[in-house]
């Protein structure tokens, strides 16, 4: 242990050149107007494949959408002591735009150092797990210490925009990369002192909502069926979910389900029509205590009696719909990240859920254990992302503790 922190203490200046290539390969989504994550992917590839004790996999999900047809996947495993289990280490490629430029103090394509400090787009997310993972692993493999179990380094597409062609994409194409005996952690999530993990996550459910009446003349409300009007009605009665639906759980924070209605599709472009059709949208997010289904029968319910009250049709469409079990807080694997953040960081953190979904659920959906867990200062998609050199090293030091 004591060779691979020394090792580790060595390296401020492999995480700025890192992190430099990869702020200047930027990997934005065709959603987000960008060409994929091929470019940041091809420099790891090239940086890795140096290692001729790493077993590396390329797992590509086809997309048409980019130039390169496709989108990457790596995998990159470094054998331990037991061969039948690999903890992972995910992390993100992609990142998202940068935003209006005015707000930067610096091209956020140019990495930018001020001390321990490093700013550009994706440092922190998710570049900051991406460069402690690599270096946890050139760690073992450059001090000559196999680790207790496989090292796995997995680095994933399309994490920002849904998943589609990352970890979920792996989970169902690539199943048998994983075992039961495996376990995960994802660091794109934490806070500046070290002192949260993230064992669970609400149930995410998107919902579009349509309400369908019958268009006329404002001035002949009795010849239509307003459609706003039952649209505002069925808004207030599913704020009854809130009782229906009103277990806590005080790992999260708020400590319970929420469901609020969100975007709304414009209706009619003038003031003098009574509208005949309103789209609206529900995020739902929900304890992990509920099936989603659950919650749809009762939405599907509620509906119903708008329906009945205003002479409209209503129809539901799941725009999104994930969860996952929690990872149980007892878990040896969360136990023993929980020691090696104490290693290192001399503080005992605290397990919590998030409302907010995140890769760990693949995993979890998998009944394999997952944690998320990062020192990060919390500048994620905001101008002026920022990094500290010294959270990654010290990050880089608690994944060689977990493996080790």
């Amino acid at each position: 242990m004591e060779n691979i922190l020394n090792y580790l203490d060595s390296q401020k200046q492999k995480v700025i050149e890192l992190q430099k290539n990869l702020v200047s390969r930027p990997a934005l989504a065709p959603e987000n107007g960008g060409e994929g994550e091929i470019k940041k992917a091809e420099y790891l590839l090239s940086y890795l494949k140096k290692y001729s004790s790493l077993i590396i996999k390329e797992l590509p999900a086809e997309d048409k959408r980019v130039p390169s047809k496709k989108r990457p996947n790596i995998a990159a495993i470094l054998s331990g002591k037991e061969t039948d289990r690999t903890i992972w280490i995910v992390s993100h490629l992609d990142i998202v735009p940068p935003g209006d430029l005015s707000l930067w103090e610096s091209d956020p394509y140019v990495l930018r150092q001020q001390g321990d400090y490093i700013y550009g787009r994706g440092v922190e997310d998710n570049h900051q797990g991406i460069v402690s993972s690599i270096l946890a692993l050139e760690a073992f493999i450059n001090t000559s210490t196999k680790p207790r179990v496989n090292m796995g380094v997995l680095l994933v597409a399309d994490e920002e925009t849904g998943n589609k062609y990352g970890l979920e994409f792996l989970f169902e194409h690539h199943k048998d990369l994983f075992t039961q005996k495996d376990c995960f952690l994802v660091p794109d999530f934490g806070s500046k002192d070290s002192d949260l993990i993230e064992i669970a996550e609400k149930g995410v459910l998107w919902l579009k909502i349509e309400v369908l009446g019958k268009q006329c003349h404002g001035s002949t409300p009795e010849k239509g069926i307003n459609s706003l009007v039952a649209t505002a009605d069925l808004i207030m009665r599913l704020r009854r979910l809130y009782k229906i639906f009103d277990s806590q759980d005080p790992l999260f924070s708020p400590p319970i389900s929420t469901f609020e209605p969100t975007k709304k599709e414009p209706n009619v472009p003038n003031i003098n029509t009574i509208p005949g059709k309103d789209v609206f949208y529900l995020d739902c997010r929900i304890l992990p205590s509920y099936e989603l289904s659950q919650v749809i029968e009762v939405i599907k319910k509620i509906s119903r009696e708008t329906e009945k009250e205003y002479g409209v049709q209503i129809n539901l469409e799941t725009i999104h719909g994930l969860s996952s079990p929690p990872t149980d807080r007892e878990n040896e694997f969360v136990k023993k990240l929980a020691d090696a953040v104490f290693d290192e960081y001399n503080i005992s953190p605290k397990f919590m859920g998030v409302g907010g979904g995140t890769v760990a659920v693949y995993p979890r959906k998998n009944n394999i254990p997952a944690a998320v867990w990062a020192t990060i200062l919390g500048t994620a998609h905001q101008p002026n992302e920022c990094s500290s050199i010294k959270n990654t090293l010290k990050d880089a030091k608690v994944m060689a503790r977990l493996l080790l």
